[in-house]
């Protein structure tokens, strides 16, 4: 594996005096917080000064689920804690069958909100000490962050934390009459539509985001060229994206991790390490699922009869502080369920080092709810996916790993989201990606395109040149 490393010789990037600062303003949910705080130590590397901006609560989550980097690397970032006005959560998750989406966190997303006047102070502050600041802000914090205009010596850039597959449809949906032909490799009527991929709640605090989102100079995309390069070219070619600078630098978690700056690892990956090559299957659904008692125990039956290896985590949607350790946050498996599958299956109840699992040999395939993050982690790690969407961009990142990229296969089909996946769903899913012959070429497909993602971040890679024009625009 090529090793992501985006530092640049202090003589090409000569900093001598703090001229330019970047500030990072994340939204407050693990996936977005994780691509924020990846993207910063990646910019920290160029010598530039970071400064990151969020509640004590999710500057505290972000650097304790890191994984892969040297822990000395957030120490160099100055990280800034606001405090977030009070609010009250809807705790535990409300579990629908039709809209998985946790809108228990809405209130938090809300509160989150109410950082404009706060942000726009430390702006205005970080402002008179440099003399550029570069805003990078999550596109879901755009209306927090739009005061930056009236900052002289400030510029923004919007970070996109889902594929651009998946922003490209989002927005192509939204056009009544379409600019341009589209030339793709799958039929349009194939790319579900957002309908039931959110709460109204949630809809709403979308669009009052995207209302606003015309100020920045340029988006910044967690993806490469390798993996959605028509789908970058067509998000260049929207009117709306108009003298727009565009760059696509991910993957932004490291590419290669196994090892790296562990003082101890995690029992799972000791697990993994007496396992066959490929022989695992790894079974994680993210930060922001619950499941049913019911789909626990169908899922936990399928994975059970399907004979395989498997390694699951089980665990719940968080909740606004990850610290708290409850009923909510831990699911309840069969009676008698893990002593009967201990010589083939390993159940994870706490947080996993998910990029390790990805990398290790043994694991073979994942069975994933295609988040974005989880998406090309595994991508880039050359693992197959079983994909079984839940919510949010997940729809549509499926269509683009079972039907565009050709490295994975559908657990259930999103048409039937309101329905209970059997155990024999599981069963037949798990089958077909891990001894099948349709599996095994999945898998090579997987192999070669994780090898050239990984390529894409190495010297002389389309992501690193990327990068590297983004600090050289940024620093002109």
């Amino acid at each position: 594996m090529a090793d992501q490393n985006y530092h640049k010789n202090d003589q090409k990037y000569d900093l001598k005096h703090p001229s330019i600062a970047a500030i990072i303003v994340p939204f407050p949910m693990q996936g977005h917080l994780n691509e924020s705080l990846h993207l910063s130590i990646l910019i920290a590397s160029y010598g530039i000064p970071v400064h990151f901006i969020g509640s004590i609560a999710h500057n505290r989550q972000a650097k304790l689920r890191l994984h892969g980097w040297d822990p000395k690397d957030t120490s160099k970032m100055h990280f800034h804690n606001l405090q977030l006005p009070p609010f009250t959560l809807n705790n535990p998750p409300k579990l629908n069958a039709y809209t998985k989406f946790p809108g228990h966190l809405q209130p938090l997303f809300d509160a989150a909100l109410q950082l404009r006047k706060p942000v726009f102070q430390l702006l205005q502050e970080l402002s008179a000490k440099y003399r550029r600041i570069i805003i990078i802000h999550d596109t879901m914090m755009a209306s927090v962050v739009q005061d930056v205009k009236l900052i002289p010596n400030a510029e923004s850039y919007a970070l996109h934390t889902v594929s651009a597959f998946t922003i490209f449809f989002h927005i192509w949906e939204s056009i009544a009459k379409k600019p341009f032909q589209l030339d793709i490799d799958i039929p349009n009527h194939k790319v579900p539509s957002s309908e039931g991929c959110f709460t109204p709640e949630f809809e709403d605090f979308v669009a009052k985001q995207y209302k606003v989102l015309n100020f920045e100079s340029g988006r910044l995309y967690n993806t490469c060229r390798q993996i959605e390069g028509r789908y970058m070219d067509l998000l260049a070619k929207l009117p709306k994206n108009a003298n727009k600078k565009h760059f696509a630098i991910g993957p932004l978690h490291p590419v290669e991790i196994k090892g790296r700056y562990s003082n101890s690892r995690h029992r799972c990956l000791e697990w993994l390490d007496k396992q066959e090559t490929n022989s695992v299957i790894y079974v994680s659904f993210g930060t922001s699922i619950s499941m049913t008692e019911k789909q626990i125990s169908e899922l936990a039956v399928g994975l059970e009869r399907s004979r395989q290896k498997f390694l699951w985590v089980v665990r719940s949607a968080d909740g606004v502080d990850i610290a708290a350790e409850d009923d909510v946050r831990r699911p309840r498996l069969p009676k008698g369920y893990e002593d009967r599958v201990k010589d083939r299956g390993m159940v994870v109840k706490d947080w996993a080092p998910q990029p390790e699992v990805l990398a290790h040999p043994s694991t073979g395939g994942f069975m994933s709810h295609c988040g974005w993050n989880s998406c090309i982690e595994s991508i880039s790690m050359g693992v197959p996916i079983a994909a079984w969407p839940m919510h949010s961009d997940q729809p549509k990142n499926n269509i683009l790993i079972t039907e565009v990229l050709k490295i994975g296969l559908l657990v259930r089909d999103w048409e039937q989201r309101a329905k209970r996946v059997t155990s024999t769903s599981v069963e037949n899913a798990v089958t077909r990606l891990m001894t099948s012959k349709e599996g095994d070429e999945m898998r090579k497909r997987a192999t070669k395109l994780g090898g050239a993602v990984r390529g894409s971040v190495a010297d002389g890679g389309s992501s690193r040149l990327e990068m590297d024009s983004f600090i050289a625009h940024i620093s002109r």
